[in-house]
């Protein structure tokens, strides 16, 4: 059966423009594809044969020798119009260039070659925080110089819009493809167009403001809230808010890196806080009560007459919150014994007063009446 008319199959008239036979095939392809006409021979032939229709049509080369000479010019190995299944087009061919429609409707594909969609680089900068905007989360506020969209020719690079056209080696699809024999037949392989770099399109004159990038630099203030509990070295990725692409492409996004400012009398260990107390002699022989810092101010701890040294004093949620949620860490109080370098002649005689007492024995036994001598001696 002779082939029909590749305008009259797609619906359009020989003068049709890109646009207009892309448009028209979208239609087809949707109306006569074999997954909304499942067992309809009748359909899948339509749609092969709007496929092949396209395949010329959508081609400048092919095109032209196609309104000089017919279906002739793809006769006896002339190339082209091969239909869907054959010859030139895949059906990956055609889901990767209609992505977006075929996806839209819930068919296959869904990849899209051509024009690229261009993604701005990713900043990163670096934040201390302190103990206390650790414990409770903070907004913070940077200064950061990144590209951004030229306002002047809103990011494309042109001068104005007649100084862009239609890149002539890959006639605007952002993809060059070739076509090589091999054992198999003719297979088809594409990759980006080295000419527009994928873009579809170059320009002439270029922007006087950007100088043909399509970005100038700017200086933004971008607002970050940091939840409670984060840890040096952990990063948080703020989308979108990095350098900016060409021809209104994805911006890329802003790396926060955490970094800690250490306390003057506290040691973070996880969620936990770890406070060194050092207590004199006789406060640890006889007990007190003494303040110690946390995050959140200063609280009042007792110690226990004969506390040793080393013995660690858990303040229950008075560490951290994880960042992760759950709860929050304790405040772990070690007691130290402060030794002094050096005593006075007075605190010599206490010291040797006390040195050969039972109750400085490690090996003895008998502590009865030890804090009661120590409490009268030292009143």
């Amino acid at each position: 059966m002779a082939k029909r008319d590749y305008y009259e199959v797609l619906g359009v008239s020989k003068g049709a423009s890109a646009d207009e036979i892309k448009k028209a095939y979208r239609k087809l392809a949707i109306k006569y594809h074999p997954d909304k006409n499942p067992g309809d021979k009748e359909a899948e032939e339509k749609f092969k044969e709007a496929a092949e229709a396209y395949d010329v049509l959508s081609n400048a080369d092919k095109k032209a020798k196609y309104d000089q000479f017919g279906h002739a010019a793809f006769e006896n190995g002339g190339g082209g119009g091969g239909g869907f299944y054959g010859g030139g087009m895949s059906m990956d061919d055609i889901f990767s260039q209609f992505g977006d429609i075929f996806g839209s409707f819930g068919f296959g594909g869904g990849r899209s070659r051509g024009q690229r969609v261009q993604k701005g680089s990713s900043l990163r900068v670096k934040v201390k925080l302190n103990l206390s905007e650790i414990a409770n989360g903070v907004e913070k506020k940077f200064k950061v110089k990144k590209q951004v969209q030229c306002k002047q020719c809103g990011g494309s690079g042109a001068k104005d819009a007649s100084s862009v056209k239609t890149c002539s080696h890959c006639h605007g699809t952002g993809v060059i493809t070739q076509v090589v024999q091999s054992f198999l037949g003719p297979m088809q392989s594409q990759s980006t167009c080295p000419y527009c770099h994928g873009e579809g399109k170059t320009i002439t004159d270029k922007c006087t403001c950007c100088h043909g990038t399509g970005l100038v630099e700017e200086e933004e203030v971008v607002s970050v809230k940091i939840p409670a509990g984060v840890e040096a070295g952990m990063q948080l990725n703020v989308t979108g808010k990095g350098n900016a692409a060409r021809n209104g492409g994805i911006n890329g996004d802003l790396i926060v890196v955490i970094d800690e400012e250490p306390h003057d009398e506290l040691v973070r260990d996880g969620s936990n806080l770890i406070y060194h107390l050092y207590l004199s002699i006789p406060d640890v022989l006889l007990g007190t009560q003494v303040e110690v810092p946390t995050v959140d101010g200063k609280v009042r701890l007792k110690i226990d007459a004969g506390t040793q040294p080393g013995k660690v004093l858990r303040l229950q949620g008075k560490g951290l919150p994880s960042v992760n949620g759950g709860r929050k860490g304790d405040l772990l109080v070690r007691v130290d014994i402060f030794v002094p370098k050096s005593l006075s002649k007075d605190e010599i005689k206490i010291v040797e007063q006390l040195k050969n007492a039972s109750s400085f024995n490690p090996s003895a036994t008998d502590k009865a009446g030890f804090f009661s001598r120590m409490k009268s001696m030292f009143n």
